[in-house]
Parts: structure tokens; C-alpha cells; sequence
């Protein structure tokens, strides 16, 4: 069973990405802080992140930073989804490494499911 680390602060959004994930069949953490994405990561070792960008305290993107300077866990793909559509934060967070950078409003949840589940095969 595929692990997926979900961070998203917010709380509606995460249970329910949380529960379609699960119900896709994956096995699911979700955290609402990037502090906690970082201390989950290295218990977890998700086969995928999936990263909203604008968070309370550290942000997606300096979660980028931190999971990249981390060798045994840099190669965990990352898709960043977020509102934020702002052309300078995309531009950087793929320059960290997201795998892709998906603007929520733009995908149903179950897109996001079939999206994430054609990443992990």
C-alpha cells in the first residue's frame, strides 16, 4: 500500500483529501503544518507528498528547501497544491524539485486522487 503525506492546514480540505485518498486505497498521514510535515517525513517515508504552499509559520516552499538538503529523503516526489497561483512561487517551487504544481480550484478532488495515483505507478 502506497504512503501519501498530505500538508494542508486546512482542516476541511485535509480530512477530506485525507479520506479520498484513503478510500482510493493508499495509506494516509496528514499534518497541517510544514513543522509537522518535517518531523513526519523521516517516521513516515511517504511515497508522495503532497504539499499546499501557503501555510501558517513555514510555508510549502521552505518546506522545499528543507526536504531537498535531506539526502536520504530528497528523492520523495512532491506535488504542491495550492490557490496560489502566483507565477514567481510556481517558478520556485519547481526549481526545488515539485514534481508538478496543482492549482486546487482547477481539479475536483477525485482528479487530484487520479492525478496523484498516476505519479506513484
Amino acid at each position: 500500500m502506497k504512503k501519501i503525506l498530505i500538508i494542508e492546514d486546512e482542516k476541511i480540505l485535509g480530512e477530506m483529501y485525507r479520506d479520498k485518498f484513503t478510500q482510493a486505497g493508499f495509506d494516509v498521514v496528514w499534518v497541517d503544518s510544514a513543522e509537522e510535515g518535517i518531523k513526519a517525513v523521516p517516521k513516515i517515508k511517504p511515497d508522495l507528498i503532497l504539499l499546499d504552499i501557503l501555510l501558517p509559520r513555514a510555508n510549502g516552499i521552505g518546506f522545499m528547501g528543507w526536504l531537498k538538503k535531506e539526502k536520504e529523503l530528497s528523492s520523495i516526489p512532491v506535488v504542491a497544491f495550492s490557490n496560489y497561483d502566483e507565477p514567481t512561487t510556481k517558478k520556485e517551487a519547481l526549481r526545488l524539485g515539485v514534481k508538478d504544481y496543482l492549482i486546487k480550484t482547477n481539479y475536483t478532488p477525485q482528479e487530484i486522487v487520479d492525478k496523484i495515483k498516476g505519479y506513484l505507478e
